[in-house]
């Protein structure tokens, strides 16, 4: 009631009630302005927080040995790891410019993790006589989950946060480590770039997919391609604690899974945060010059008529998730063995947002479609769909523009 009063003596004090929000300042501004801040606060958690996960990466995989050792930035480069230009101070920029930076040395890897330059990964660097050493490592969200613009070289550029990195290798990055035996690192190396299986460590099934983007979730309430979760936070939890060896718990009684690392939970109060900034990241719109307008307009048509693309892709989300979950006979990836969704908590698939598809090649949940007009031409043959080669271009123009 005070709030009310507030804003209607505000109001008459102007004589314009629309000035009011912008005059007084209401509830909505503070509510954006606390948003605003927490999805700030969750830009750092994805990019620099770790939830603990050293004791996994460090103390148990020991990967600091291996990069100390034998990961120097050409290497790092080679299997999708990415350098935050903006990290580099004038002196490193100029020095990997006229070539005195040596991009062949594990200590410029060092060097580049105590710059806090290596996006997704945390290295704690000690100086001891003068010579750098890397004694810790962890990774973050940013890994998987971020690339870069390649503005100043390839691999190299500003962060775009939300883009999959589909140059990343996480299996044979994996793979490195001492304390995997070779028959493991012979399923982590057959994974393959911009692959991963978040499952494998679970049910020992190895079928990985395809790194998804974390971005345009918004309004999206099902947000893998299984849809296990109706929030981010989910999936996030999930990941922290089951993937990346983070301190904390996870339970979900329709996997029968409950797992808990550590003796502290480093990850739930983190997790509001970091559903925050995530759902504060748009699908980044098509390049100009990028599509064909025309094709796209025609293309719409189709993709709305009989094409009947609209039936499930539906809404400004693109997608039907938030009412329904599909069975695996729905999916163009499917049949496959085992299913992927027979892996996951309901067993069934959630239709894809749309929104900046043209970025994130290849298509569906294991990458079986190299192109959009491959995954088109996938509906239009399993859906016996009748279109032609030039409307399945057309419809393929369409989702390039979105």
């Amino acid at each position: 009631m005070n709030r009310i009063l507030k804003a209607a003596a505000c109001a008459a004090s102007i004589g314009v009630t629309v000035t009011m929000a912008t005059s007084c300042g209401g509830s909505d501004d503070n509510s954006a302005a606390e948003q605003a801040a927490l999805a700030e606060q969750g830009k750092q958690i994805f990019r620099f927080d770790t939830f603990g996960d050293e004791a996994h990466w460090t103390d148990t995989l020991r990967m600091h040995e291996v990069i100390a050792a034998s990961v120097d930035p050409t290497t790092a480069l080679s299997v999708g790891l990415k350098v935050d230009a903006d990290a580099l101070p004038a002196a490193v920029v100029d020095g990997i410019k006229n070539g005195t930076v040596d991009l062949t040395k594990p200590a410029t890897t060092v060097t580049l993790l105590k710059l806090n330059a290596v996006v997704g990964l945390q290295g704690t660097v000690e100086t001891v006589g003068g010579v750098d050493r890397l004694t810790r490592v962890g990774t973050t969200c940013a890994l998987c989950h971020s690339t870069v613009d390649n503005s100043f070289a390839p691999g190299i550029g500003k962060r775009l946060d939300g883009w999959a990195n589909r140059d990343l290798n996480p299996g044979a990055i994996i793979a490195l480590s001492p304390a995997v035996d070779a028959p493991m690192k012979a399923i982590f190396n057959s994974w393959g770039k911009g692959k991963y299986d978040p499952r494998f460590n679970i049910d020992g099934i190895s079928k990985p997919v395809v790194i998804p983007p974390a971005y345009g979730l918004a309004g999206v309430h099902r947000v893998t391609a299984t849809g296990d979760g109706t929030e981010i936070a989910y999936w996030n939890r999930y990941v922290a604690v089951t993937q990346m060896g983070g301190q904390g718990s996870f339970a979900d009684s329709r996997l029968n899974l409950n797992v808990t690392r550590g003796t502290q939970d480093l990850v739930s109060s983190k997790l509001p945060a970091l559903q925050a900034y995530q759902l504060s990241l748009a699908a980044p719109p098509a390049p100009a010059g990028s599509f064909d307008a025309a094709a796209a307009a025609r293309g719409k048509t189709v993709f709305e008529g009989t094409g009947k693309c609209a039936t499930c892709h539906s809404g400004a989300t693109f997608t039907d998730a938030n009412s329904k979950l599909h069975p695996p006979s729905d999916s163009m990836a499917e049949p496959e063995a085992p299913s992927y969704a027979s892996r996951s908590a309901t067993k069934l698939y959630r239709t894809t947002p749309l929104k900046g598809a043209w970025q994130h090649a290849p298509y569906f949940h294991n990458g079986s479609a190299a192109t959009l007009g491959d995954a088109v031409q996938a509906y239009n043959v399993k859906q016996s769909l009748g279109l032609t080669p030039a409307q399945v271009a057309d419809v393929a123009e369409y989702l390039k523009s979105l």
